[in-house]
């Protein structure tokens, strides 16, 4: 008996499965999901184009402040000190490598989620397509700007939300600590923490453990802002992520100043129809607004002034403040994306057939040499000089393939606005379904699963792209729908789908006299 266990035992390794080596895997792995790694591929071989076509990156006038800590506009600096870490590596292509590396690793991450919620591989693959394909995803990947690392903790957090069926506060608190950070590299993650709450809340659980995790998320967002906002008071005096971003453009291009009630001295400053068609960010920004240029009395405050009229046109017209955010905030469902005064122009956020410059910030000097304009205050004088030779050398562009970039940009290489609205309104849809029915969409297991991860994406597409909309529209503010929307979207169909298939279930077992199934 003795030699015929022991052959059994010595045959049972041979008899289990061997593991396949890695090529099989992979292969299995790409016929599984082979929608998805088609946008892949297609999205690598467009960043490798983008990195071709321009070098050393693409700068902005922004840029400078975390290049040189020039003045320092609306924003926090947290990019600045990523930027310190990575160039000491390497210079500004290193940068812009990172940056597009991270566009894919944010695609992948948001396809995993959405698997794991329960949606199907297609349209989980249609989801990401916008992050890997979008031509203003892969110019903003090239420029030299928090805006792609702003994304990725926006996904990273919300990723951690949604990875388990049901949040540890462990998980809760990791994933405020995420979405806290990103307040350091831009102020409008400050409002990311009310739909992550929200989130929390309708999770369910008893309201004990939900109020439990949300104070868990809350708590672990506020510290990387406390940290930031103690390291700025010690080095500046000033206990804050940024100077505030002003309205002042926003109320003045929406005001009738016909109509408006005004003192004397404050009149002057309130712009000429002609003035407010160059739109809220010259109105802010430019020193020929009225608002800067306008004369004011010897010894008045012109801050003061600007003030005022604010006040005037927010207590005495505040309808035609909400209509202009109104019709701005429309503008990202727009069937074509064409140049306007009213906005930034729409150029900055496109490839061009040449190296961009932005006079007098970015110009190019002999031998293309990147010449840099800084300034220390605002409408302060220019001082000039040749771009680091650290940071990557002198303007390159390789004519031929940045003319195609820019060609695919311009001839339909974004993602549609009607796509946009109608994830826009499915999201809606189910998101309030879900906060405010305890059957129907929002029963069963699966069908909820997906109904909260669609809540979770569209409160936080809405938080994200409707607060910078309040300031003023630039097409940049816009690039977080493609991580939020499209997610959104593939969920609540996901979610309605699931919903009619328990529906059926319950059908035929009700038919069959059979036991009903677990609901969705």
């Amino acid at each position: 008996m003795t030699e015929p266990k022991l052959a059994a035992a010595e045959g049972a390794p041979d008899s289990a499965p061997r593991p396949q080596p890695w090529p099989a895997r992979t292969a299995l792995l790409l016929r599984r999901h082979w929608l998805v790694s088609v946008f892949l591929a297609a999205g690598l071989v467009l960043r490798v184009l983008a990195k071709v076509a321009y070098s050393p990156a693409l700068i902005y006038v922004d840029t400078l402040k975390y290049l040189y800590g020039v003045y320092p506009g609306s924003d926090p600096l947290g990019y600045r000190a990523l930027l310190k870490v990575v160039l000491s590596f390497g210079g500004l292509p290193l940068v812009a490598v990172l940056q597009s590396l991270l566009g894919l690793a944010v695609a992948v991450v948001l396809y995993v989620v959405l698997l794991r919620r329960g949606t199907a591989r297609w349209l989980a693959a249609v989801a990401v397509a916008p992050v890997l394909l979008d031509a203003y995803q892969l110019q903003m990947e090239q420029t030299i700007m928090p805006d792609v690392w702003f994304d990725a903790m926006i996904v990273a957090g919300l990723a951690v939300l949604l990875w388990r069926p049901v949040v540890s506060v462990r998980f809760a608190a990791a994933a405020g600590l995420i979405l806290g950070s990103s307040a350091t590299f831009k102020a409008a993650g400050e409002v990311l923490v009310l739909p992550a709450v929200l989130f929390l809340l309708a999770s369910g659980g008893g309201w004990r453990r939900a109020v439990g995790h949300a104070a868990a998320l809350a708590g672990a967002f506020a510290l990387p802002i406390l940290a930031y906002c103690t390291f700025s008071y010690v080095h500046t005096g000033h206990f804050w992520l940024a100077a505030q971003q002003k309205t002042s453009g926003r109320l003045a291009a929406a005001a009738d100043c016909a109509t408006l009630k005004l003192p004397a001295d404050v009149r002057p400053l309130c712009p000429s129809p002609a003035e407010q068609a160059q739109g809220p960010d010259w109105l802010e920004h430019s020193s020929a607004s009225p608002l800067h240029s306008a004369p004011i009395p010897r010894g008045a405050s012109r801050a003061k002034l600007i003030g005022e009229l604010g006040s005037a046109i927010e207590h005495q017209q505040p309808l035609r403040v909400v209509v202009g955010i109104a019709q701005d905030s429309l503008r990202l469902f727009s069937v074509t994306r064409t140049p306007t005064p009213w906005i930034s122009p729409i150029s900055r956020w496109q490839f061009q057939t040449s190296y961009p410059t932005y006079p007098n910030w970015i110009t190019l000097g002999r031998g293309n040499v990147i010449i840099v304009g800084l300034q220390r205050k605002a409408f302060g004088m220019f001082r000039f000089h040749p771009l680091s030779p650290a940071y990557g050398g002198p303007a390159r562009v390789d004519r031929p393939i940045a003319t195609f970039l820019h060609a695919y940009q311009l001839d339909g290489g974004f993602t549609p606005g009607p796509l946009l609205a109608v994830c826009t309104l499915a999201g809606l849809a189910v998101s309030v379904l879900t906060l405010i029915r305890r059957t129907g969409l929002a029963r069963g297991t699966r069908s909820r699963q997906l109904g909260l991860g669609c809540l979770l994406f569209t409160a936080t597409a809405v938080v994200i792209l409707l607060v910078p909309d309040v300031l003023e529209f630039s097409w940049r503010y816009q690039l977080p729908a493609l991580i939020t929307l499209p997610p959104a979207g593939a969920l609540a169909i996901s979610a309605i789908l699931a919903r009619r298939q328990a529906r059926r279930r319950e059908a035929g077992a009700g038919q069959a006299g059979g036991p009903v199934p677990d609901r969705g």
